[in-house]
């Protein structure tokens, strides 16, 4: 792998002659330039697929087999699934870019716009069959001999109504109308079973059952279609199972496909209140019967069967887990809106902050609590939480008696300044409901392990991993006498630190494996033994090493992490001094150095493998090197399988590497400084840095020229000969200004000792937290020709009682323990606030500056911004600033992302290089000229 390295340092050095020849990136580039999505390898290793992506465009799905020979290359094909014997594959295909573009420019409706179409591909004859307006398609889990998808079709349909005056009954006219159709499609035949006026349906593990619910017209008051049916695909047999119009849901079969659960409320339709019902159905039944209802015994009192709830049958089918919720309170239709009060209340005892409530009202009145009932034990219900938990987890058969719950109530006020709740931690009894208090008032976070034994939870308090056993009640310290930290070591706020975190647990049950800042830890559950399965190699070589999890998790039910105790597994590793990564091998069993399968300058993402994991792939990439996907036999033998953006290489790119400086107190510093391509140490160059806390990890990691969010388009300044600066910044806590001055003015000053830097054209650009220490940075120097600062907090004084609006969160967390790093409430130190507070220091800026701040900002409120401008403004300070109407704290509409990149460009090159400036930089745009002119000529 070193080899090759250096093979290809050599071709570009040969190529140095041509270099000059290339183009600059413009902004025309950026549509067409792709990354890759969707990567799957199949269970045998024979097929790999995945997307080609453009940013803007039509994706194409290739289809290869592990030996590199591209087998089917179809455009928009995604969301593809090979057939369990790997026969087939099947795929949705997306509308033409283009023909969904002009369906939006015509304002159609929803039911008009551009559909799906299917894809089957029968591998074995190389045939491509289509089918046209198809909302989805599913497969069953364990085999694959059919397909079921649904379609929406416009067709005729009649519609029959009672005649009120008379028996008789009337037949309006046909009209056309958009019918959903379910197919049933045997792959191996071709043969197609069709079912009209289909809502949802689902598969039975064992493909031997499809059951789905019908709908009918509501204006058709004499149809009986309504209700749920059950297809038995054997026998070719269709059975109704319930009865009724209604709301449908949660149509749920056990794992062995011998019981069928749904949601169903058939109240009428204007009804205030849903009265869902939780429906029970076996081969043994003649219809569906209702096992829990309000009525039914063991609810509590007020409460019903939540709609909103996800239906679980544990995996040896005896129990079948629902949710239940208080019966909400029915608004008056009768009053008359105009005439009351539209008013929100703000209380100080609330638990949460009213903008926080009104963010999360959706999701709270959809909230429902755990239960559990037993249809084959007579249907005994047992609710497990009240309206007081907030979460709840089952082992991953659910076979487990024991749950795990945890609750924040009455201390959730805290949240408002502390950034988080402590909870108590319970395990509670799916047989009885009885809970057990495992750990009160925990600050951090809990987990149960996959079989549902014991209880692993972090305390951030005493930074340590304790286990608790659930027969026993016992709680040990994992991590007693080890060391090290579990905590993350460089942790510079105002905080506890938190924990490196969980590798996965051992395949049997009785292990976990835990990072630290290098290494993994192998950990009995029971506390009796502990082992150090890197050996301690990672901190002695400062590489940190993390397992790659390349177990397929084709069951919905079985998500966690297991590692198996037999065969060695593979790691990745990143060495904090080089910045370079790899992938090794260990043992879980063994504690022994972990063995370099190829190291090098390069970021490796996306790992899969086959069910034997001798055939992997994933993607490679760097600075230079777009991040294709690979393939490979155990990580030997590497197959590059694609080239998704050969026209790089006509486009002068660039290098990036890493710089290294001490700063004025003494501290170790560094940073990535990217050069154009065509460097020439004999010239002198403008330089822009870029900075948000810590960039440096991300030396080897590809900068694809695209439209972002806000961040500086790094590509495209390095492209068009500008030198760009990613240095990265350590915090003093209470002193967030003074950190970013010591780390970017020193770090700027050492790279001006260069003759080939102009320091006299030096810019900075900064996105949020980025845009806050931009705002700092040009009240303390006039080092900077120009400056670009992106939703910046200016004033702390005001953000500190501000609202987060997007969550509803109060901002003062932040600056009591998290990014904003005072550590203080504003009334210990207001002199903090102040100092680390640009606004009151703008009299001193010389610095020409832009600011992005956008009207809907739901994390930094955009009146941040507006006090910035208005200060410069009266300061007679040139200012400009950009509100994208409607967009967010990122930019996230793609034609302002376009909008920005022009917009910054034009700035920088004005400042930085002299180029005349365009006319919202010379004269602005005025409101009446806003859609008719923006200012760019």
């Amino acid at each position: 792998m070193r080899k090759k390295i250096a093979v290809l340092g050599i071709s570009l050095t040969l190529a140095s002659g041509a270099i000059a020849q290339k183009r600059p990136l413009d902004h025309t580039v950026y549509d067409s330039w792709k990354s890759v999505s969707q990567i799957e390898v199949s269970k045998s290793g024979q097929f790999i697929h995945y997307q080609i992506v453009p940013q803007e465009g039509d994706a194409l799905f290739q289809l290869r087999s592990s030996n590199n020979d591209l087998l089917f290359s179809v455009p928009r094909a995604s969301g593809a699934k090979l057939t369990q014997g790997e026969s087939f594959l099947i795929a949705s295909i997306k509308p033409m870019f283009e023909e969904t573009r002009q369906a939006k420019i015509k304002k159609k409706k929803a039911d008009d716009m551009p559909k799906d179409s299917l894809l089957i591909i029968d591998l074995q004859r190389k045939d491509i069959w289509k089918a046209p307006n198809v909302k989805s398609f599913k497969l069953a889990h364990l085999k694959n001999d059919y397909v079921a998808y649904l379609t929406e079709e416009k067709r005729s349909v009649s519609v029959t109504t009672a005649d009120t005056t008379s028996s008789a009954s009337k037949a309006k006219p046909a009209k056309e109308q958009n019918v959903a159709i379910l197919h049933l499609k045997n792959l191996l035949t071709g043969d197609t079973t069709n079912f009209w006026k289909v809502d949802q349906y689902a598969w039975s593990p064992n493909e031997q059952q499809l059951v789905f619910t019908k709908k009918s017209d509501p204006k058709d008051s004499l149809s009986t279609d309504a209700g749920v049916y059950i297809y038995d695909v054997t026998n070719k047999k269709l059975k109704k199972i319930s009865h009724g119009r209604g709301n449908y849901k949660e149509l749920r079969f056990d794992d062995q496909g011998t019981q069928i659960a749904f949601l169903a409320d058939k109240s009428p339709e204007k009804a205030l209140v849903k009265d869902f019902k939780l429906y029970y159905y076996t081969p043994q039944l003649d219809t569906a019967r209702i096992v829990v209802s309000q009525q039914s015994a063991g609810m509590p009192a007020q409460w019903h069967v939540s709609g909103d709830a996800t239906l679980t049958f544990s995996a040896d089918g005896h129990k079948l887990f629902f949710g239940l919720a208080p019966i909400p309170a029915v608004k008056d239709t009768t009053l008359v809106e105009f005439e009351h009060a539209q008013v929100d209340i703000w209380h100080w005892k609330d638990d949460y902050l009213q903008p926080q409530q009104l963010v999360n009202l959706k999701r709270d009145l959809s909230r429902n609590f755990l239960a559990v009932v037993y249809p084959k034990d007579g249907g005994r219900i047992v609710p497990l939480v009240d309206d007081t938990f907030n979460r709840t987890s089952t082992s991953d058969d659910a076979n487990s008696e024991w749950i795990l719950a945890t609750t924040d109530f009455g201390k959730r006020i805290e949240s408002q300044w502390e950034g988080r709740t402590l909870s108590d931690v319970y395990i509670v009894s799916s047989r009885s409901g009885a809970r057990r208090l495992v750990k009160a008032n925990l600050n951090g976070y809990a987990l149960l392990s996959p079989t549902g034994a014991f209880v692993i939870y972090f305390d951030r308090d005493l930074a340590n991993w304790y286990s608790y056993e659930v027969t026993t009640g016992k709680t040990v310290l994992l991590n007693d006498g080890v060391p090290v930290s579990f905590v993350d070591e460089e942790n510079d706020s105002p905080n506890l630190p938190g924990p490196y975190g969980v590798a996965g647990w051992s395949a049997e049950g009785k292990h976990i494996f835990l990072y630290d800042r290098y290494d993994i830890w192998k950990f009995e559950l029971n506390g009796r033994s502990k082992q150090l399965l890197t050996n301690g190699e990672g901190r002695a070589t400062r590489t940190t090493f993390r397992y790659i999890d390349l177990a397929r998790k084709d069951h919905p039910r079985y998500q966690s992490t297991l590692i198996g105790d037999k065969q060695p597994i593979f790691l990745t590793g990143f060495n904090e001094v080089t910045k370079e990564n790899g992938v090794f091998t260990a043992h879980p069993s063994k504690a022994r150095k972990p063995e370099e399968v190829f190291v090098g300058g390069f970021t490796y993402r996306s790992f899969k493998a086959s069910d034997d994991l001798q055939t992997i792939v994933y993607t490679k990439e760097n600075y230079t090197h777009s991040p294709d996907v690979y393939a490979s036999k155990r990580f030997k033998q590497e197959i590059r399988l694609t080239d998704i953006n050969p026209q790089q290489h006509s486009y002068n790119w660039g290098t990036a590497e890493l710089v290294r400086w001490t700063t004025p107190s003494g501290f170790e510093a560094e940073g990535i400084l990217y050069k154009p391509e065509n460097f020439d140490p004999d010239k002198k160059y403008p330089i822009i840095a870029y900075f948000y806390e810590k960039l440096s990890d991300g030396l080897y990691t590809y900068q694809a020229p695209a439209p972002t969010p806000s961040r500086l388009n790094i590509p495209y300044f390095v492209s068009n000969e500008y030198l760009v600066f990613a240095p990265d910044i350590r915090y003093e806590i209470g002193y967030p200004g003074k950190s970013a001055e010591e780390y970017v003015n020193s770090g700027m000053r050492y790279l001006a000792q260069n003759s080939w830097v102009d320091s006299t054209k030096m810019g900075i650009q900064g996105q949020s937290w980025g845009g806050y220490q931009v705002a700092h940075l040009i009240t303390r120097t006039n080092m900077y020709a120009a400056a670009w600062a992106g939703a910046p907090v200016v004033n702390m004084t005001s953000a500190y009682g501000g609202i987060r609006w997007q969550t509803g969160l109060s901002r003062q967390f932040q600056y009591e323990h998290t990014q904003s790093r005072i550590g203080k409430t504003l009334w210990e130190d207001r002199n903090l606030y102040i100092e680390n507070s640009p606004l009151f220091f703008l009299d001193r800026v010389t610095t020409p500056v832009a600011i992005m701040h956008n009207d809907n900002d739901g994390a930094v409120p955009w009146y941040q911004g507006i006090e910035m401008f208005t200060a410069l403004r009266r300061l007679q300070k040139p200012v400009w600033m950009l509100n994208y109407n409607g967009d967010e704290h990122n930019l996230m509409k793609r034609q302002n992302r376009k909008d920005i990149q022009i917009r910054e460009a034009q700035f920088f090159d004005h400042f930085l290089k002299g180029k005349p400036a365009p006319q919202w930089i010379k004269t602005g745009v005025p409101a009446t000229k806003k859609g008719i002119d923006w200012g760019l000529q």
